[in-house]
């Protein structure tokens, strides 16, 4: 008898390559002749919020972009930067953005009834808690599954752990 196979699909970023993003943007946000005399800066703001500054409302939109080009050369998916709309603050202007983790439970019932759908026959997903864990007597049906998940459109972004 055969025993089962499974992977993990979850949404997660490294925290580690954010920061390393972050400071990459915020050095050449400083050096940038555009920027010079516009305040304009980005930073922590808390656990998972980023936050960017500039006296005008164009210039927080550049750094914005600054900031979205070193995510994407890192390899890090837009979905999981959840970014407002600039608001005057004081003398300037402020764009507060958060960083999002984890299937929520409407994203995860979409996947589950696509894999359902879609998927091979023999494929048992089931939601627990932020993840969701898709399990198979056959390895090449939970490959095919992950071929199916990277060509479909989700809210959030997916990487798939924990292959056995």
């Amino acid at each position: 008898m055969a025993s089962e196979s499974s992977f993990d699909i979850v949404s997660e970023f490294d925290r580690q390559e954010v920061d390393n993003a972050l400071n990459q943007a915020a050095k050449e946000i400083s050096n940038r002749y555009d920027f010079r005399g516009t305040d304009a800066g980005i930073a922590w703001k808390g656990e998972d919020a980023i936050e960017l500054t500039a006296s005008t409302e164009d210039r927080v939109m550049a750094a914005k972009d600054v900031f979205i080009e070193k995510l994407i050369r890192r390899g890090l998916s837009m979905k999981m930067l959840d970014l407002g709309e600039p608001m005057a603050s004081g003398k300037g202007f402020r764009l507060v953005g958060s960083l999002k983790q984890g299937i929520d439970k409407e994203n995860a019932k979409k996947i589950t009834k696509f894999l359902r759908d879609e998927g091979p026959k023999g494929v048992k997903p089931t939601i627990q808690g932020e993840e969701i864990r898709v399990s198979s007597k056959k390895r090449d049906d939970l490959q095919e599954c992950i071929s199916l998940l990277k060509g479909a459109d989700f809210e959030v972004a997916l990487q798939f752990t924990n292959y056995r």
